[in-house]
């Protein structure tokens, strides 16, 4: 009977219920009536095990007919239905946006072209709920349609894409094409980008318009229409999740080199990234869809979106903007803060925000007395080079200017940065930099290199290799050290100095060590008034018990300080 019972509702009752049914059954060795439906079966199952169940309820999901909405809603789709038991069937709609592709969406009349016709769909309940690129939605969202829920983000960044056999020439060029269409993109582009390039000093980064879908961008790069193209990577990396666009990703970016572009110099677009689930405000369920759909809620990344979308409001809104926007929520043991980064242009004016939620900074009369600990200001500290000999193609971390020495003629297969600051400073000197950590910590690197999309052009499981100090120790898995210079103390300081550092009010650490080595020189400054960056320093500082006010950085400590 068993056998007959799950034949004839394997389709109509989730596995679920069958399964423990049947070891019920078996259990005890019962036997029992035949159900004659589902409903009865469900019935029954209630009796035997305590637990109500009803029959899965099928849904209709609202979607863009293009590869990247369809791949997304798809994984929407395969969540919901493990979650719930429920059936969602995906209906494509096509929008205005989708159809208009001659020209960037800025410079079209009108608004929501990625939503209007879903929306109409929504409230003719043609669908049941929509899924959006987050990042599509406008300021104002129609009377009568609720948010949902909004999905985890794994990245938020863009990703500059470009031939392995452009990066070499790019030092002799006069200037560089860059596909896009996105307002805050080549604001920010055609500003910031030349000093990340490898030796572009004298290079004029211009951009072109770049329109279509992913796989479309991509080939119009390889075909040669740009030296290179800019895109989402979360578009990309949820293509790269699916193996069927997997392995029409891997066609395309064979020959290709990436760069992700740092948050702090080119933030994403606001809520670039998430998924945002609407669905009818008032439907006549009692809110039981909505109840289901926020079983896909994810909280972080709401919390980040919410304020992004705030900033994007505030600026105005609308695709014309040229401020790319982007919030990090990040953990420690102090609490929760969340890092603001906020550039482009807005009328005539530059947009420049850098700035840490989460913690309160004391107010100053007059501005105070400041040490800046970085290497130009430390005349406590010196560095010392230790000789290292490097085997090529390997993948290196830098995580210091004084690691350039030991990577001097390597050609490694991937490279990464502690900051921005030393990214400019290897792409002055010739290198590819494919990322950095952005002041926020080594597990950014980690995180940055877990992309599937980034895999797929270079190996990423590969041993990292972390350039740092004798006495640096990594949290990275699948890292190993090499020192490459000492830190050693100047016995020999100048009264002035000495002088200095004593009326010192405010001081801004750039290591825990620097910190622990001015106090044991210096113990009265103990209990002046410290701070430093959010990431390892700041955990050090907060194992330790030393109280220190974070920083987004050290633009933000200068700002505040009135440096």
């Amino acid at each position: 009977m068993e056998f007959f019972v799950w034949k004839i509702f394997s389709d109509k009752v989730p596995s679920s219920i069958l399964k423990r049914w049947k070891r019920y059954i078996k259990r005890n060795q019962q036997s029992l009536p035949l159900p004659k439906n589902a409903q009865d079966l469900l019935y029954l199952a209630h009796h035997l095990i305590g637990r109500s169940y009803s029959l899965p309820t099928h849904y209709k999901i609202g979607t863009r007919g293009s590869l990247l909405a369809l791949t997304q809603c798809g994984q929407v789709k395969d969540e919901l239905e493990r979650l719930t038991g429920d059936t969602f069937e995906l209906v494509v709609i096509k929008t205005q946006g989708d159809i208009q592709t001659s020209q960037p969406l800025w410079q079209m009349s009108g608004n929501n072209f990625f939503t209007k016709e879903l929306d109409e769909a929504l409230l003719n309940d043609q669908v049941d709920l929509v899924v959006h690129s987050h990042k599509d939605l406008g300021s104002l969202r129609p009377e009568g349609i609720t948010m949902a829920a909004v999905t985890k983000r794994s990245f938020a960044h863009d990703i500059l894409l470009i031939k392995n056999e452009t990066i070499p020439t790019i030092k002799n060029r006069a200037e560089l094409i860059i596909g896009t269409s996105s307002p805050r993109r080549i604001v920010n582009i055609e500003k910031k980008l030349a000093d990340y390039l490898p030796k572009a000093k004298n290079v004029v980064v211009k951009t072109k318009m770049l329109r279509g879908n992913i796989n479309t961008r991509i080939q119009k790069l390889r075909d040669g229409e740009y030296d290179a193209i800019v895109l989402a990577l979360p578009g990309i990396e949820r293509l790269a999740h699916t193996p069927s666009s997997n392995e029409e990703l891997k066609r395309l970016l064979d020959g290709i080199n990436f760069m992700i572009l740092p948050q702090t110099v080119f933030p994403s677009s606001a809520s670039q990234g998430a998924l945002a689930i609407e669905c009818k405000l008032n439907r006549a369920d009692n809110g039981e869809l909505l109840k289901k759909l926020a079983l896909v809620q994810d909280a972080r990344t709401k919390e980040e979106v919410v304020r992004e979308r705030k900033a994007f409001n505030e600026y105005g809104g609308g695709c014309h903007l040229a401020v790319g926007i982007n919030v990090r929520k990040l953990h420690s043991s102090k609490g929760e803060f969340f890092l603001h980064s906020h550039q482009g242009h807005l009328n005539g004016k530059d947009v420049s925000l850098f700035e840490l939620e989460g913690r309160s900074l004391p107010a100053f009369v007059m501005a105070p007395k400041v040490f800046d600990g970085h290497p130009a200001n430390d005349q406590l500290i010196t560095k010392k080079n230790i000789p290292v000999t490097l085997d090529q193609g390997l993948h290196l971390y830098i995580t210091s200017k004084y690691c350039f020495e030991a990577i001097s003629g390597s050609n490694p297969k991937s490279l990464w940065a502690a900051g921005t600051k030393t990214m400019k400073d290897l792409a002055a000197l010739g290198f590819w930099v494919n990322g950095t950590a952005d002041g926020i910590g080594d597990d950014e690197v980690e995180n940055l290199r877990s992309s599937r999309a980034a895999g797929i052009m270079v190996d990423t499981n590969a041993q990292l290799i972390v350039l740092s100090n004798d006495e640096a120790k990594s949290t990275l898995t699948t890292a190993e050290v090499v020192a490459c210079y000492k830190r050693e103390i100047n016995k020999n300081l100048s009264a002035e100095f000495k002088a200095e550092i004593l009326k010192t009010e405010v001081f801004y650490w750039t290591s825990y060590f620097q910190y622990q080595a001015y106090i044991y020189h210096f113990p009265e400054i103990k209990d002046r008034m410290h701070a430093c960056g959010i990431g390892k320093t700041y955990d050090l500082f907060r194992t330790n018990g030393v109280e220190v006010l974070p920083m987004a950085g050290i633009e933000e400590f200068k700002s505040w300080t009135r440096v």
